[in-house]
């Protein structure tokens, strides 16, 4: 063939990377497209020989050799795929509006299935100038009497193409980097872009650099293949040592026996595991294999909890694996991977398209050869069918989750405080998936067993079932009035702790009542509920310091409220003026513990408008605005209260109120530094005053 030179034909359809390079979003990733490629060519060379067109040799080993040079600055793709014709180089690199995948497709589609094919050959080839400022071509197709073509580009659209020396079928491309990116010269730089991408690519890959000394290994010659090169044959003798026997004689005893072992050139290890995990069948692995996996993908070292092994093939082509690794407490700290593929090709971390959000909590890898990529494989195009796919993943993790509560409760329930903040996540963020998992949300409560919402709503008192059906006006009557007919549900009230330790008075007072409460102490759980709320009508939750409930009084009977009353009237003034606050809001209460004094409440509803208001950077704002004082309840039953009511202006009334109110505080939330420090200086003097009575 004659030296030919031309122009590239540049078409509207795919636009020139060169000049639209920002089409890939980093630089590296021409590796993969290159690697892409070879992929390609080495599939399509595997179809014809499966459909009698084209007969491998014997010793036929699929492989891609990645060369680095630094002396030179280059960098080589090499693979034994299907070759090229000057014509196809022609048709699939100069003319780019082809893609060489998509026309190979259209010849065999009633032969093949696109599932086994990862990139267009032609536009990710010009990536390649990216990095660099010419690029060859050495390629040789199978086709019987093909000639070896040679074909050069300096990054312009100029090419130029004559014949070539390849002499093995396959493409062989040099890199010829530019200066900005003499980085990809270097072996370590690559090998770490090729685990970055093509870690589970469909065929082996193999690294090296050029020139560089052979290096050896010494095995059993047990263990030879017939791919080894062979350096030398070892023989070791058996190695002896001095023992004592039974009889206390020393004697020579043969510790290591004589062995026979080969020295030989180093076999090169292929960068990728042709058989990830995830296309195998569930059936075929084990939980050593899955733990493995995760270890080596995403370099945690602890153990996951358990995973979900996605393998879809209707109507659309998924498979993947999703770990659930063990959470951190504070869920601002969660941060999950899941690694998206492309017939094993890597795409992307966390493509929230395709991923719901919730999920990307977790650890995993997804396969789908059925995403509508772009040219550049690095985002998605507009299409309803990532959403499908969104909501089958989904759908998948529920029913994994749901059938776990209902067949292996046990573990459940073990797991249950790593997974729930993700799973309470996923009911904020999709609707489908909590309709799925309202009835496998578990509550902890004060004893630490596990309750769902219906059995937390029968422990209070309610009922799930619906009430009975209305009357009809005819029924009724005319004398019904309006109040009657707008009667609302009954809602069943649901207790729950934020902080066991800090709350812990009031879990006493629970407790002694035979009363019960759940443990709600994850930050998600605020939104969580008031979810749940709206979500079911009947039921309303409440932290247990939010009110005192009936359960935890004495009733005062008629003798004694008008006596009652003047005392309360007389410890509000007192603790107001002490206080100095004028709007503290004071209640006396005949309490049945006799231990406690008092208390503070503050309403659900002013805590919860407290934490939106921090949630949404208003905590500069004032609290009172909304009505979110506290609550005093003092215990008329309590020897301290009754000696406050007793000793208006006694000496040391002033100390006690004090006291008394800042103990109420610090049972409800920390005191700040100052009152804090406040708080102790009193204890102090407190103890001072009772070591100078003795």
């Amino acid at each position: 063939m004659a030296t030919k030179q031309g122009s590239l034909s540049i078409s509207s359809e795919n636009i020139f990377p060169i000049i639209k390079k920002w089409v890939y979003s980093d630089h590296d990733i021409f590796v993969r497209e290159m690697i892409s490629n070879g992929c390609d060519a080495i599939t399509k060379l595997k179809k014809l020989d499966m459909m009698g067109e084209y007969s491998m040799p014997d010793d036929y080993k699929a492989k891609i050799q990645v060369i680095v040079n630094p002396e030179e600055k280059t960098l080589k793709f090499i693979d034994n795929g299907i070759g090229m014709t000057a014509d196809e180089v022609e048709e699939y690199i100069t003319q780019i509006a082809f893609s060489g995948a998509t026309q190979f497709l259209e010849k065999y589609k009633d032969k093949t299935t696109e599932d086994d094919m990862i990139g267009h050959f032609g536009l990710g080839f010009y990536s390649a100038f990216m990095v660099a400022d010419e690029v060859h071509i050495d390629t040789l197709s199978y086709r019987e009497g093909a000639e070896p073509v040679h074909w050069t580009c300096e990054g312009g659209t100029v090419y130029e193409m004559q014949d070539g020396s390849k002499d093995t079928v396959g493409t062989e491309i040099t890199l010829f980097l530019n200066e900005e990116s003499v980085q990809f010269a270097n072996e370590y730089r690559v090998r770490e872009v090729l685990e970055k991408y093509c870690s589970f690519m469909p065929v082996e890959i193999f690294l090296s650099k050029a020139n560089a000394e052979t290096e050896y290994e010494t095995i059993e010659e047990s263990e030879l293949l017939d791919t080894d090169e062979v350096v030398e044959h070892i023989h070791e003798e058996a190695k002896m040592e001095e023992k004592e026997n039974e009889n206390g004689e020393k004697e020579m005893v043969e510790v290591s026996p004589a062995k026979e072992k080969v020295k030989i050139v180093k076999r090169p290890v292929s960068i990728s595991d042709i058989h990830p995990l995830w296309s195998k069948h569930p059936n075929e692995c084990t939980k050593e294999d899955y733990i493995e996996f995760y270890r080596k993908v995403f370099l945690d070292y602890k153990e996951p909890l358990f995973w979900i092994h996605l393998n879809m093939d209707y109507p659309f082509n998924l498979k993947g694996i999703l770990y659930f690794p063990k959470i951190n407490t504070e869920y601002d700290s969660i941060e999950g991977t899941i690694k998206l593929y492309n017939n094993q090709v890597f795409i992307a971390d966390n493509i929230k398209e395709v991923i719901p959000e919730f999920l990307m909590v977790l650890k995993g890898v997804i396969d789908c050869p059925d995403l509508p990529l772009n040219v550049s494989r690095s985002a998605l195009q507009n299409d309803g069918f990532v959403q499908k796919i969104a909501e089958y993943i989904s759908k998948k993790v529920a029913d994994k989750l749901s059938g776990m509560c209902k067949t292996d409760k046990e573990n459940y329930e073990k797991y249950w405080d790593d997974i729930s903040p993700f799973i309470k996540f996923g009911c904020l963020k999709d609707e489908k998936f909590c309709d799925k998992m309202s009835d496998y949300i578990l509550f902890k409560n004060l004893d630490h067993k596990y309750l769902t919402l219906k059995e937390c709503i029968e422990v209070n008192g309610g009922s799930e079932e619906e009430d009975a059906p209305a009357e009809t006006e005819e029924a009724k009557g005319e004398d019904t009035t309006a109040e009657e007919a707008e009667t609302e549900p009954k809602k069943t009230t649901i207790y729950y702790v934020t902080d066991e330790q800090q709350q812990s008075q009031y879990i006493n007072l629970f407790k002694k009542e035979g009363k019960d409460a759940v443990i709600l102490s994850h930050n998600i759980d605020s939104p969580f509920i008031t979810q749940l709320e709206q979500r079911n009508e009947k039921v309303a939750f409440q932290r247990i310091d939010a009110d005192l409930t009936d359960d935890f009084k004495e009733e005062v009977t008629e003798e004694e409220k008008e006596e009652f009353e003047k005392k309360k009237e007389s410890l509000t003034e007192t603790f107001r003026k002490i206080l100095s606050n004028d709007k503290l809001d004071v209640k006396v209460e005949k309490m049945k513990d006799d231990s406690v004094a008092a208390m503070i409440t503050l309403s659900e509803q002013s805590r919860r408008m407290q934490e939106m208001m921090k949630m949404y950077g208003m905590a500069g704002m004032d609290p009172s605005m909304f009505g979110t004082d506290f609550t005093l309840t003092l215990n008329a039953n309590h020897p301290l209260v009754q000696y406050l009511a007793a000793h208006k202006e006694g000496d040391n009334t002033d100390l006690i109120c004090h006291q008394l109110y800042d103990l109420a505080v610090l049972a409800h939330k920390p005191l700040s530094s100052e009152e804090m420090t406040a708080f102790v200086n009193r204890s102090n003097k407190i103890m001072l005053l009772l070591t100078s009575e003795n």
